[in-house]
């Protein structure tokens, strides 16, 4: 086997790797010989067919597991002795494309390789850390929301039903001169715009008064869950008993208790650091982007090409779907990259291979219990299929990988927080969301 130089230019390197055609005629009597004594053929006892009956028998399909077998021990044997961590999958290809048995075999191997990265001196940067207190008036907004939630109704006298309202009301629903099963109703309160009936029901209730009947003629949409109604037209007799407008509860232990907590100073306690767990969660996004800032001005290195222009690919595709949503899948014409989105790519390429290498220097993992307590966090926004989505995670190395690599970074990032220089700085809440906000226009 003889692996020759083609190609030093960069961070790109290019190989042909040549397998004599006696290499491999050596692996594939080998891989014979190893299977010989448990194949059986007619005509020979197990374990006593010639060689050359078994290499016309099953020659030709061990020869290319020989090949890929020999060329795959030669480009990690080639990698092992350079050192070489290409940035991407090597790029494998024939040379003699007219091989025959008995032939050497010669491949092409290309890649491009990672760079080395210097290495930074950490303490040397200064960062500044944005903390704020929760006020009381944030305390007394957060109550007063979590008040308004509750949605306590109270009489409203002489009023016309209008959105948000809760009207009680008894109806009965008419399909071609006969009420239907499971149409009807007594005293139901029903708040105007929660879109909780089939369409045009509630709308068909606003400006109606207590004591008022009203004939509501309304059509099932087509893909309605009971068929006897799919798409057929109907009416709802409706009589208005009360109609209701919406009040906030009032703010005292009886609404800490709807709440989970003891009684009012414990939810205020709750709210405070719920506030708190916010503001220091936007705090460390503001202070990760000026690490990561100082990181780009401080460090410089060669970039491997490919991983420019695949994340380049990436963030131009991505964005133009934001831009049109309609749009699903990759069924639209091919999206070019700009300077803009390259100047991107060539930001997130650096910084990524900046902190992959300190994580790796430094033993940084992330353990399975971060993992399981990462997927299950996500699992949640399915109700209902968490153990699906828990079963697809783990069968699925690529969705693995989607979670873990941003629990990977925030522990680099942490890592280097506590190697750096930082003030804490006391702001109030308007100055930090301003902070966040200047971060989402750069």
């Amino acid at each position: 086997m003889q692996i020759t130089e083609t190609l030093n230019e960069g961070l790109k390197r290019a190989y042909e790797i040549t397998i004599t055609g006696d290499d491999l005629e050596t692996r594939v009597t080998e891989k014979l010989e190893e299977a010989r004594p448990d194949i059986e053929m007619k005509g020979f006892r197990k374990g006593k067919v010639p060689m050359a009956l078994l290499k016309k028998q099953f020659g030709p399909r061990l020869m290319g597991e020989a090949m890929q077998e020999a060329v795959d021990g030669a480009m990690q044997g080639h990698l092992d002795e350079t050192g070489d961590r290409p940035a991407m999958q090597p790029e494998i290809k024939m040379v003699n494309e007219d091989w025959k048995e008995g032939d050497d075999v010669v491949v092409a191997m290309s890649y491009e390789k990672l760079p080395e990265i210097p290495e930074v001196d950490y303490k040397s940067i200064t960062l500044e850390k944005l903390t704020v207190a929760p006020a009381e008036a944030d305390i007394d907004e957060a109550l007063k929301n979590l008040a308004e939630n509750v949605q306590n109704f109270d009489t409203k006298k002489g009023g016309k039903a209008a959105e948000g309202d809760q009207v009680v009301i008894d109806f009965k629903g008419i399909l071609d001169g006969e009420p239907f099963e499971g149409g009807a109703a007594e005293d139901y309160p029903l708040v105007l715009g929660s879109n909780s009936f089939i369409p045009g029901f509630e709308e068909q209730l606003i400006g109606a008064k207590k004591g008022e009947e009203k004939k509501l003629d309304i059509t099932f949409p087509e893909e309605y869950g009971a068929e006897h109604l799919a798409g057929k037209a109907v009416v709802f007799e409706v009589t208005v008993k009360e109609v209701k407008k919406p009040v906030p509860a009032e703010i005292d232990d009886e609404l800490a208790k709807k709440y989970g907590a003891e009684d009012l100073d414990a939810l205020k306690g709750q709210i405070s650091e719920r506030l708190k767990a916010e503001y220091a969660s936007a705090a460390r996004a503001v202070m990760k982007r000026k690490l990561l800032d100082q990181l780009d001005e401080k460090v410089s290195f060669e970039l491997p090409p490919a991983l420019v222009d695949a994340e380049a690919s990436q963030i131009a595709h991505q964005l133009w779907h934001e831009e049109n949503p309609e749009v699903e899948g990759h069924d639209h014409p091919e999206i070019e990259p700009t300077d803009e989105h390259r100047k991107l790519a060539e930001r997130r390429v650096k910084l990524g291979l900046l902190l992959a290498e300190l994580g790796q220097t430094n033993e940084i993992q992330v353990s399975d219990a971060e993992m399981s307590q990462a997927i299950m966090a996500q699992a949640r926004q399915y109700p209902g299929q968490e153990r699906a989505f828990f079963e697809f995670v783990q069968k699925n190395m690529g969705a693995q990988q989607q979670i873990r690599a941003p629990l990977f970074e925030d522990k680099v990032v942490d890592f280097v927080f506590e190697m750096s220089d930082i003030t804490e700085k006391e702001v109030s809440k308007d100055e930090l969301k301003a902070a966040v906000d200047a971060l989402e226009e750069e």
